[in-house]
């Protein structure tokens, strides 16, 4: 059973989500939902449909809003992912996003220092 249809989002990842969900003890009766306007860039359709998601974890308070896409469908499915990973970093103080950040910043800074390496071999 998935939660909403999603068109662009693979059942795979709706899966993972809700078992995350269910994990963090996060229940769609605890998630209050609003569809808005996103008064953004979108063109027509994003205009004539009220595709911006925002979410509102009750218990909690934490709010967050998505208009990444242009469907609701995906939205909702994007907020409930970045409210998840909110509560998930409240609660163990850490989340896949800063682990994905600092991995990143960790390869940066690797491949600048070997770039400046081999500037200085070169020159």
């Amino acid at each position: 059973m998935l939660l909403y249809s999603v068109d662009m989002i693979r059942p795979e990842k709706q899966k993972k989500l809700r078992e995350l969900m269910g994990k963090l003890g996060i229940r769609e009766e605890d998630l209050e939902e609003k569809f808005l306007a996103p008064g953004s860039k979108g063109g027509q359709k994003a205009n004539k449909t009220a595709c911006l998601v925002h979410l509102k974890h009750l218990p909690t308070g934490l709010e967050v809003r998505s208009s990444k896409s242009r469907l609701r469908e995906d939205n909702r499915f994007f907020a409930r992912r970045l409210i998840t990973e909110k509560i998930q970093e409240m609660e163990t103080g850490t989340s896949p996003r800063l682990v994905k950040l600092a991995k990143i910043k960790k390869q940066k800074k690797r491949r600048r220092k070997k770039a400046l390496t081999t500037k200085t071999i070169k020159g």
